[in-house]
């Protein structure tokens, strides 16, 4: 499966946004996005497994529990195939940081001004 494929399920997306804040149990995962998506135990399931077996994320046993764990390897290989788009966005983001900058000068110099 293609990794935009992979990521391109909003119910895969989520899982990898709440595994960004650290290792958690497949009970967790799964309590997390039934609530938030009305599935079934057996579909998140079945999303961690198609995560897992792309190579997004890794698990481990825990006793009981499977943690699992986002794996940077395949993020590494999205963020390779966008490196070729950056061009496209970057110069607007440097234009955007620019005009940030130009208004907190401004602000600060009105405020020097008012006191």
């Amino acid at each position: 499966m293609h990794a935009f494929d992979v990521l391109g399920d909003p119910v895969r997306r989520r899982i990898l946004e709440l595994l960004a804040e650290g290792e958690q149990s497949a009970g967790t995962i799964g309590a997390q996005i039934q609530g938030e998506f009305t599935i079934s135990q057996p579909a998140v399931s079945q999303h961690l497994k198609v995560l897992r077996e792309n190579g997004f994320t890794s698990v481990r046993p825990d006793g009981q529990r499977r943690l699992y764990a986002v794996n940077g390897a395949a993020l590494r290989d999205v963020d390779e195939w966008l490196d070729g788009f950056r061009r496209f966005w970057a110069p607007r983001l440097d234009a955007l940081a620019t005009e940030i900058a130009r208004g907190k000068r401004q602000r600060r110099s009105q405020g020097r001004q008012h006191d």
